[in-house]
């Protein structure tokens, strides 16, 4: 019974997000039917042109950035492969971007964002770069590293235990000549 209800709701998240996808240049070129008025209320919230010329204007900055970045984090969130960590740094930018645009206080726009996504660039690539090491070592090479630490220990254990036997030997040796 678990089981049905955990598809079905498998099913509903996949059908909202291929809908949400689907919908998404409806939703780019939304802000072509906003008046141009320097403020619009939609549901008791108030927006305005935060600066820019008008509403329409600062809808079209909004949403330039705001949908390729949900597209991006679905896209992460979804993601199989292994390199997927990679997806963060153009999420990283859109979301720089998109924060500059909602604090516009000035006329330069993605100017700025470069200098953080680069600090964001320089985490995302060793881990996404050391991912990838692993796995052609363990699947093009055929190098298991957990294999190779099992032997490794099962060869020290062997040395100790030669160790060992040599001194026994060696104390045998010493006891039969003193007899």
């Amino acid at each position: 019974m678990s089981e049905k209800i955990r598809v079905k709701r498998k099913l509903i998240i996949e059908g909202l997000l291929t809908v949400f996808i689907a919908v998404t240049p409806i939703l780019h070129y939304w802000w072509k039917y906003l008046p141009e008025t320097a403020q619009i209320s939609f549901l008791g919230v108030e927006f305005t042109s935060n600066g820019f010329e008008n509403v329409g204007h600062a809808f079209y900055y909004y949403l330039l950035k705001l949908v390729p970045l949900l597209l991006l984090i679905i896209w992460f969130v979804t993601c199989k492969h292994w390199w997927y960590h990679a997806i963060l740094i153009p999420i990283a930018m859109y979301s720089f971007q998109f924060y500059s645009v909602l604090a516009y206080d000035s006329d330069a726009i993605d100017e700025n964002e470069i200098l953080y996504v680069i600090a964001v660039t320089m985490v995302v690539v060793p881990i996404v770069y050391f991912i990838r090491v692993k796995l052609v070592d363990k699947h093009v090479h055929g190098i298991d590293l957990d294999a190779m630490n099992t032997e490794l220990q099962i060869l020290k254990e062997k040395e100790e235990l030669r160790k060992e036997r040599e001194k026994l030997e060696e104390r045998q040796h010493s006891l039969s000549k003193k007899m």
